[in-house]
């Protein structure tokens, strides 16, 4: 009969804003450092309205990173799809990853996956898959869009898209981990030329 009732009655707060609250309070103490407390503070409900609606601790866990990687992690993939030349687009995922690095608009600084999630694997079941999906998916993405230049005649048929496609996600991981320990966003921008006509080379 409670359970009834706890799902007859109405919620009067955003799920999204909720799940938002709760990925920057584990990315900025960690899975481990985060309780419950931290949680529905941060989120503004109470603890029987989160179990309601997200599950436990390790079910709202898997639900923020879920909920990063559909959104906030895309936004450097969506710079570079979305521009039609080539070395424009990598320049524009390259200023997005060092802008979400430094100026992540929730203070956090670095990746939520690189900079909490990572350190969970093994540890919460579940993460493991989900990071490898993460960068499995990315690395498709990027050689897909090296692949597509190439099908132009852009790029040259021979150019190895997949192996420029994991050098771009592994720049954007130091770019990350300098934004975590503090570089800021004018120090990080100013190879940016030189990176990409490393990335370019044939």
């Amino acid at each position: 009969m409670n359970d009834t009732n706890r799902k007859g009655r109405p919620r009067n707060f955003d799920l999204n804003e909720a799940l938002l609250a709760a990925m920057n309070t584990f990315w900025a103490k960690g899975y481990d450092g985060t309780s419950m407390k931290d949680l529905t503070k941060a989120m503004g409900i109470s603890g029987p309205s989160l179990y309601a609606a997200f599950g436990d601790k390790r079910e709202l866990y898997l639900k923020a990173i879920d909920l990063y990687a559909d959104v906030d992690g895309c936004a450097p993939i969506v710079a570079f799809e979305s521009e039609s030349d080539i070395a424009k687009a990598l320049e524009g995922f390259l200023l997005s990853v060092i802008h979400g690095s430094t100026e992540h608009e929730s203070g956090a600084r670095g990746c939520f996956l690189a900079s909490c999630v990572s350190t969970s694997v093994g540890e919460v079941e579940g993460v493991e898959e989900r990071m490898m999906k993460a960068i499995e998916d990315t690395d498709e993405r990027l050689a897909a869009r090296f692949e597509l230049e190439k099908e132009k005649g852009i790029l040259p048929a021979d150019f190895p898209s997949y192996d420029r496609a994991r050098l771009l996600y592994d720049m954007r991981q130091g770019y990350v981990f300098r934004g975590r320990a503090g570089y800021s966003e004018q120090s990080l921008i100013k190879d940016i030329t030189e990176r990409v006509k490393m990335l370019l080379a044939y």
